[in-house]
């Protein structure tokens, strides 16, 4: 599935099963806390945290999968093109950072 594709198929589902879109500031407090749940699951599968039993079971990619549909839903309702954006970003990035990570000693090990 293509970016433009997944904003597609999040738009019709919220037109046919979610009744509507969240408010924009409602939607990115849904973000902040999706992001604060993968964060708790990569914590504790990477990092030094034990898994609670509430955390046990939940799924790294599903977790992801929540990040990035609320991101769609507020890049549909603002109007923003994810595939431009990203491949405008790409440019960006590419022009600021072409030997910025090549030079960096700390990368080499």
């Amino acid at each position: 599935m293509t970016i433009a594709e997944a904003q597609k198929k999040v738009d019709h589902w919220i037109n046919s099963h979610g009744v509507r879109y969240f408010n924009e500031l409602t939607n990115m407090t849904l973000l902040t806390e999706e992001v604060g749940e993968l964060a708790r699951i990569m914590a504790r599968t990477y990092g030094e945290q034990s898994f609670k039993e509430s955390d046990k079971g939940r799924d790294l990619g599903d977790e992801m999968a929540d990040v990035l549909w609320v991101l769609i839903c507020l890049a549909n309702q603002t109007g923003v093109d994810l595939t431009a954006a990203l491949e405008n970003n790409m440019i960006k990035k590419t022009t600021r950072d072409t030997d910025r990570h090549k030079n960096n000693d700390k990368l080499r090990s």
